[in-house]
C-alpha cells in the first residue's frame, strides 16, 4: 500500500525512546519505522476489535430475526 509519509513531534519518556532505538538497532530501520510499525500494528488491533464487536451485535441481530420468524411461521 502506498502511503504518503508526514511528521509529528511526540514527546515520550526517555525509557521508551532507548527501547525504540534497540528495536530500530536490531531490526536495521529507522526509529521512524518503529513507531510506525507500532502505530500500524494498535490501527490493525482496535480495527479487528471494532469489527469482532460489530459481528457480535449482528449475530444478535440475527437471532432476533430468526426467532421472530420462527414465531411468525408457526
Amino acid at each position: 500500500m502506498a502511503t504518503h509519509a508526514g511528521k509529528m513531534t511526540v514527546s515520550v519518556p526517555r525509557h521508551l525512546i532507548l527501547f525504540t532505538d534497540e528495536v530500530a538497532k536490531e531490526m536495521h530501520v529507522s526509529r521512524s519505522k518503529v513507531v510506525s510499525t507500532c502505530l500500524q500494528q494498535f490501527a490493525d488491533e482496535r480495527l479487528r476489535e471494532e469489527m469482532e464487536e460489530g459481528y457480535r451485535l449482528m449475530a444478535k441481530e440475527h437471532a432476533r430475526f430468526a426467532k421472530m420468524a420462527a414465531t411468525i411461521a408457526h
